[in-house]
């Protein structure tokens, strides 16, 4: 209901400022537009630009030979997303590589990553090329980690984060981590100094990348960017969700030049070169400040810092040649983790007990918030964790098995949970409870049970849709729902 109400809010506020253009376009820059950097300074001072020549030429023969490898190896998928209650296949393919156990969720989408090496794990890869992948990719990291506390450094020094009242420990702090990536905690002066230690450590800590590809000269069709007439969206204007509250992104972009014409052959009109990638900059729903679009070349990587995503919105506008992009991010994965869903479980199935002599199962507790909890992780499991896995295919076997394990162990708790629903029924035919207890609990349980038939109802028809079947196609992969889904669902259906 929530995430429906914040669509609803952004439908709005996109037509009202749209009316308010009619047919005019608003101003944008570009660096070859003389206000440009004044621009930049003034309205985009937190985002921050790296060219290629300040990256490390080992870093760039690694990560770049990473992005040919999964194209390769057909590792990149198109996503069958959710907007305004209707499914799309997004233009950009992706994939997800991050810390084990770890997920994104983005547009109604849970991506599951793909485990770098990690001390603690025992991650089997496909084949020693994709070890080498995941292995770049969390070199890449750890730089791009160092130089989002290096810029954090800055921007404390010149007092443009808003919370003044910590500037003078983050800096301190945000030294040390650039130096060393560690501080003793007995070097810590009070409590408040530890505080500012761990605010900078999680907003710069990237958890995941989301890597991206897409070539322009295979799409039949790009939407065009609607507010300054900026040319061809590969993707449009937005924030980057489910991230911790002010972290950094950084994102590092790799455009193959060589393959397709770097630049337009014809002479540069007014705004940016369509050949060229960019990215492209606005301050949210705001028709007074110029919008900025800065061009992407091969290696070049950019921050965007502090509150920037909150504040902004940004796009990726396509240019002629195919682009791959890592975007390093620290995700909110409060609700995103295996150790996260496994301790539902845990707490749901201690419900569930096993009757010594009969080895029959019933419920300890029939109270209706012990129900309605069950029920409620009931569901957390089943749509947004098990549904969400199948429903992407066998996508994750191209690089790794690592995450057939914990989904069986989901299953089972689910399996489970299903058996705990069957004896909550059972015990409302029974009589001899109190009858307005009973009443109670039934109200509260129907309400989970209608809301599960209804999520059921929607994944069945995202699974006959058009759309999932273009995606399966594109991707080469067929469809899978668990055995157990299509019983339930049809038991719930009746």
């Amino acid at each position: 209901m929530k995430r429906r109400a914040g669509e609803r809010e952004k439908s709005m506020k996109k037509k009202k400022l749209l009316e308010e253009l009619g047919k005019d376009r608003l101003p944008y820059m570009t660096p070859v537009d003389a206000d440009f950097h004044q621009l930049w300074k003034s309205r985009y001072s937190k985002l921050i630009f790296r060219k290629s020549d300040t990256v490390p030429e080992e870093l760039h023969q690694m990560v770049q030979e990473a992005f040919l490898t999964l194209r390769e190896h057909d590792c990149f998928f198109q996503d069958l997303v959710r907007i305004k209650g209707k499914d799309f296949v997004t233009p950009v393919s992706r994939i997800l590589i991050g810390n084990p156990g770890y997920t994104y969720k983005y547009l109604n989408t849970r991506l599951f990553t793909v485990p770098w090496p990690t001390v603690g794990y025992d991650i089997k890869y496909c084949s020693p090329q994709i070890h080498d992948v995941c292995k770049a990719l969390i070199r890449l990291n750890d730089y791009l980690h160092i130089e989002a506390v290096k810029a954090l450094q800055n921007l404390v020094e010149t007092k443009e984060i808003n919370d003044t009242t910590v500037i003078d420990g983050e800096q301190n702090f945000a030294t040390s981590l650039a130096e060393k990536e560690s501080i003793s905690k007995d070097e810590s002066s009070c409590c408040v100094q530890a505080d500012n230690y761990i605010s900078l450590k999680n907003r710069t800590s990237y958890n995941m990348t989301l890597l991206n590809y897409m070539d322009p000269l295979q799409m039949l069709y790009l939407k065009q960017e609607p507010y300054f007439g900026m040319g061809d969206m590969a993707v449009s204007w937005h924030h980057d969700e489910n991230l911790v509250e002010r972290s950094t992104v950084a994102v590092y972009s790799y455009s193959c030049e060589g393959s397709a014409m770097a630049e337009s052959d014809e002479e540069i009109l007014k705004g940016r070169d369509p050949a060229v990638w960019h990215v492209g900059l606005k301050v949210a729903w705001d028709i007074e400040t110029p919008g900025l679009a800065m061009p992407l070349h091969q290696g070049d990587c950019y921050l965007m810092l502090d509150d920037l995503n909150m504040t902004h919105q940004h796009c990726v506008l396509a240019g002629f040649s195919p682009r791959f992009s890592s975007t390093h991010r620290v995700a909110d994965c409060s609700r995103g983790t295996l150790e996260y869903i496994f301790g539902q479980c845990e707490l749901a199935l201690q419900n569930l007990q096993t009757d010594l002599d009969s080895v029959a199962l019933s419920l300890k507790s029939l109270e209706t918030a012990v129900i309605k909890q069950v029920e409620e992780i009931h569901n957390e499991v089943e749509f947004e964790w098990l549904r969400q896995f199948w429903f992407q295919g066998k996508r994750y076997l191209k690089c790794t098995d690592w995450w057939l394990k914990p989904i069986a162990k989901l299953e089972e708790f689910w399996r489970k949970m299903e058996i705990m629903t069957s004896l909550v029924l059972s015990e409302f035919r029974k009589e001899e409870r109190i009858e307005e207890q009973r009443a109670k609990t039934i109200r509260c349980f129907l309400l989970v049970l209608t809301e599960r038939q209804r999520l059921r109802k929607e994944w069945t028809a995202s699974d006959l849709s058009e759309n999932l079947i273009h995606m399966m196609c594109i991707n080469r992969l067929l469809p899978y729902t668990s055995l157990y889904f299509i019983k339930a669902s049809a038991r719930y259906l009746e």
